[in-house]
């Protein structure tokens, strides 16, 4: 039934309406004010409902609904003998934004993530039946022609630079989130976040979910330098505490700092993201010296029909050198995206060494093909594997092997329209020597997905 219902809203906003603007992937960035002086649309009302005859107090609404049917074959590589496994994903979200006046603003988001036929059961990115993704306060002290200062306090998503630490994680189908408060100045060419936050644990029912600060916190300062199209800046440190930290080397409560920086461009026809940081800090009694860098480069023959675009990624992201030596060298990705590492990753930003080559092209209309190649390597013997939130995957058991093996990923996106989208994929993953040396029933794994979400 609710399958359904995301097809029939599907084809409901196919109707052609008054107004949408590009949704934003941090919904509460979307500003629908010029919406003010517009025709009065069922539409428009909805995203902008004026509540003072000035207008300067208003609600906005908005909300997503998004079905996803996967299919793996030996996701793990064998290790747990499931087979075949298929499953429906869920995602119901529903937004209301209110300004009080240019100063003060409330923003509120509730989330429903269902998860229905896995095997071994929902993952903690793929269910909880009903939570709050966003609820916070915004105060504005400071407003002028050189820049304006935001207070934020509350639960918010956090999205920093091209996502490689800290990211909202769209793939999943649960969003990031945190508790806690956020001090930003915005200028012409600066902006510069300040803030204190702790994770969540998510649970799988109903307004269960419970705010871990005394186990798990992060904060730092994240700095943006926009001087022009082929040169900009990223500067930012980046703190974070946990009790109970698991790597390769042990269990021990962890204290790190993370300081690095990125340029980056998005020229017309040339695009580039480098970035690299370098992290301290203590494990239990061992010192943390760990390090981490990416290479992104893509060019768009923009002169030819499609627009194909070649992309070349590279990570160099450290791990433990020897267990047991007062020294913990795992680098720790704090929350990244995933999706860098393939459409279904089970080896992420930690103790790795990949290359990425892809080639996309755009056939017809809004539709994006997409082809990439995934090679990936430990970067030290003595480490395991780590899958994207940190958690060890598989331990390095005393291989002497670094290859860890080979994804071949196809996509293809579809943009239907402003509201409805469409997106499929299939990876095969084979495994390389690290992995056979590991998991003695090894298997290549297979991933495929169907995904048809819209927002409004």
């Amino acid at each position: 039934m609710k399958l359904k219902t995301v097809l029939l809203i599907g084809f409901f906003i196919l109707v052609k309406f008054s107004y949408a603007q590009n949704f934003k992937l941090l919904r509460f960035n979307e500003d629908y004010s010029a919406l003010k002086d517009s025709s009065r649309t069922f539409y428009n009302s909805l995203k902008y409902l004026p509540l003072s005859e000035s207008g300067k107090t208003y609600l906005s609404f908005g909300g997503e609904l998004r079905a996803e049917l996967d299919r793996a074959q030996h996701e793990d590589w064998g290790a747990s003998n499931i087979g075949r496994n298929i499953f429906l994903l869920q995602r119901y979200q529903l937004h209301a934004d209110l300004h009080l006046n240019d100063r003060i603003r409330i923003f509120g988001q509730l989330r429903s993530g269902l998860e229905n036929g896995r095997k071994n059961g929902p993952r903690p990115i793929d269910e909880d039946q009903l939570n709050v993704q966003n609820l916070f306060i915004d105060l504005i002290p400071y407003k002028g022609m050189d820049g304006k200062m935001t207070i934020r306090l509350g639960r918010q998503e956090l999205q920093y630079g091209s996502g490689r630490l800290l990211d909202v994680r769209e793939g999943p189908n649960l969003r990031l989130y945190f508790d806690g408060a956020k001090v930003a100045y915005a200028a012409p060419k600066w902006n510069v976040d300040a803030f204190v936050m702790a994770a969540g644990r998510v649970k799988t029912g109903v307004f269960d979910n419970a705010t871990i600060s005394r186990k798990s916190s992060l904060w730092g300062v994240y700095s943006t330098h926009t001087a022009d199209k082929m040169l900009n800046i990223d500067l930012y440190y980046m703190g974070i505490h946990r009790d109970e930290a698991r790597f390769d080397d042990g269990v021990a409560t962890e204290s790190r700092h993370t300081v690095g920086t990125r340029l980056w461009a998005n020229g017309n026809e040339l695009l580039y993201n480098f970035e690299i940081g370098y992290q301290l800090g203590k494990f239990g009694a061992a010192d943390i010296r760990a390090w981490g860098g990416s290479m992104d480069i893509t060019y768009r023959f923009t002169n030819l029909n499609g627009v194909p675009t070649i992309k070349l990624r590279s990570d160099f992201i450290s791990g433990d050198d020897t267990k047991d030596d007062g020294k913990l060298g795992t680098f720790n990705a704090l929350y990244p995206n995933g999706g860098y590492f393939g459409m279904n990753p089970q080896a992420g930003p930690a103790n790795l060494l990949s290359i990425h080559p892809n080639l996309s092209w755009s056939p017809v209309g809004h539709v994006l093909l997409s082809f990439e190649t995934v090679f990936s390597w430990r970067q030290s013997l003595h480490d395991g594997i780590y899958l994207p939130d940190g958690t060890l995957r598989l331990a390095s058991s005393n291989s002497v092997s670094h290859y860890i093996g080979t994804a071949y990923i196809t996509t293809v996106s579809w943009q239907i329209s402003k509201f409805l989208n469409y997106n499929a994929g299939l990876q095969y993953f084979n495994t390389g020597d690290f992995i056979n040396d590991v998991i003695p029933q090894h298997k290549d794994g297979v991933f495929i997905s169907s995904l048809l979400g819209f927002k409004f």
